[in-house]
C-alpha cells in the first residue's frame, strides 16, 4: 500500500493508520510527495502525470507488482490519475477528501460556492506566494478543519510547519496548485483533463469530510460517474479536509474493511 498525504502535510500524516495497516497484514509506504518533507526538489516535475510516474516508480522500487494507492487531498487528486496514467500498477485507489479531478476542475470554474472556496488556489498563483507557504499553514489546517480542532496540538502546527519551512518545500507546494489551476490552458494539462476521465476500472473507496470547507460534498456524487469498478463513497461527519487526522479511527477502520475485498493481504 502506497500513503500520500495533502497540503501542507508530509507522510507523518498516516502516523494513526500506518500500525493499523500493518497490523492487519499490509506491507505499507507513506511517501513523501515530490518536493514535500525529505524528498528531492527538482526545479520541475510538479504535476500529476510526472506525480503518478513517481508513485508507480516508487511501487516498483519496493519489489511490488502492484499497490493500493490512498491519497489525501493533494494526494488523493493523484491517487484518482493513477487507474488512468499506470492501471497496470494500481490495484485499488482511496482518494480521501477529493473529488475526481475532472469534476473539482469543471466546478473550480463553473460553481460559485466552488469558486469562493477555491480562493487559496487563486492566491498560490500570486508572485511570492512560495515563500508564504510556512505562514499560512497553521492558519489552513484550522480553517480547512472541522469544528473540532482539537487535533491541531502543538506538536501538529509546529512539524507542519517546519517541514513547509524546508528549503523550496513552499515553492513545490505552491507548483503543484499552480499547475493544477492552470492545466487547462497547457497542452499536457488539456492532455491530463482528458486521459483522467477514461472510466476507472478498480475497486475505489472514496471517503469525504461533510464539514470539508474546500470542495462541495456534492461531487463526490458526481464522482462516481467515472468509476466502473466497484465503488464504496461515504461522508464522515463532522470532519474537514484532513479525515486521517481528524477521525483517525474511523478511516482507519473504513480502509481494513474496503481493502479485506479490493485488496486482500
Amino acid at each position: 500500500m502506497v500513503l500520500v498525504h495533502g497540503y501542507p502535510q508530509f507522510w507523518w500524516t498516516w502516523r494513526h493508520q500506518i500500525p493499523a495497516l500493518a497490523h492487519a497484514g499490509y506491507r505499507v509506504a507513506a511517501v513523501d510527495l515530490r518536493g514535500f518533507g525529505a524528498s528531492d526538489k527538482p526545479p520541475s516535475g510538479y504535476d500529476a502525470p510526472t506525480a503518478c510516474d513517481d508513485l508507480a516508480a516508487i511501487t516498483r522500487s519496493l519489489g511490488a507488482d502492484r499497490a493500493a494507492i490512498i491519497g489525501q487531498g493533494l494526494g488523493a487528486w493523484i491517487a484518482w490519475s493513477m487507474p488512468t496514467h499506470h492501471p497496470s500498477v494500481t490495484a485499488a485507489i482511496a482518494p480521501l477528501a477529493m473529488p475526481h479531478p475532472a469534476v473539482f476542475h469543471r466546478a473550480m470554474w463553473r460553481h460559485p460556492l466552488q469558486w469562493r472556496a477555491n480562493q487559496y488556489l487563486r492566491a498560490m498563483q500570486a508572485p511570492f506566494a512560495s515563500e508564504r507557504q510556512p505562514l499560512t499553514v497553521e492558519r489552513r489546517l484550522r480553517s480547512w478543519s472541522g469544528p473540532d480542532t482539537s487535533w491541531i496540538t502543538d506538536e501538529v502546527g509546529e512539524r507542519y510547519t517546519e517541514a513547509m519551512s524546508v528549503p523550496f518545500a513552499g515553492q513545490a507546494a505552491a507548483e503543484y496548485h499552480r499547475w493544477f489551476y492552470r492545466c487547462r490552458l497547457t497542452p499536457t494539462g488539456l492532455r491530463y483533463l482528458h486521459r483522467v476521465q477514461e472510466p476507472i476500472e478498480v475497486p475505489v473507496l472514496h471517503l469525504h469530510g461533510e464539514a470539508d470547507p474546500t470542495s462541495l460534498p456534492v461531487m463526490g456524487q458526481e464522482s462516481d460517474r467515472f468509476v466502473r469498478g466497484p465503488l464504496a463513497r461515504s461522508a464522515v461527519p463532522g470532519v474537514g479536509q484532513f479525515l486521517a487526522e481528524e477521525a483517525p479511527d474511523e478511516v482507519g477502520a473504513a480502509l481494513i474493511s474496503w481493502l479485506a475485498a479490493a485488496h486482500p493481504a
